[in-house]
């Protein structure tokens, strides 16, 4: 069983920052990668920012340069430091795990409940 369960969302102003927080519990496996989605409303779910278990990172282009993801891999933690705001940015933010036990296993995939992100104009 895994579980996923965010927090650090809410309501800012545009300029402004938000750290997100996603930690894991249960059967997490070395071989992951942990990953922030957003979702806006009549929206699909995009990949905001992505970090392997070694590190690797991957940014949608809307927020390069403006939001970080980093991972605590002792503690199955993985954050989103969100700087410089844009109204464009709210969406519900889901935390995504993606593992697998060995490497001729598939993949399976976790999301958590998600967190809702507001910036105002």
């Amino acid at each position: 069983q895994v579980q996923l369960v965010e927090s650090g969302g809410g309501l800012v102003q545009a300029g402004g920052s938000l750290r997100l927080s996603c930690a894991a519990s249960g059967s997490i496996f070395s071989i992951n990668a942990m990953n922030w989605y957003r979702q806006a409303p009549g929206k699909q779910r995009d990949m905001v920012a992505a970090i392997t278990s070694g590190g690797r990172t991957n940014y949608a282009d809307s927020v390069k340069g403006r939001f970080t993801i980093s991972r605590d891999n002792a503690k199955n933690t993985v954050y989103l430091q969100m700087n410089s705001l844009k109204p464009e940015d709210t969406a519900v933010y889901y935390c995504n795990l993606n593992q697998r036990p060995n490497t001729w296993s598939t993949w399976s995939a976790y999301w958590g409940q998600g967190t809702q992100v507001t910036v105002s104009s």
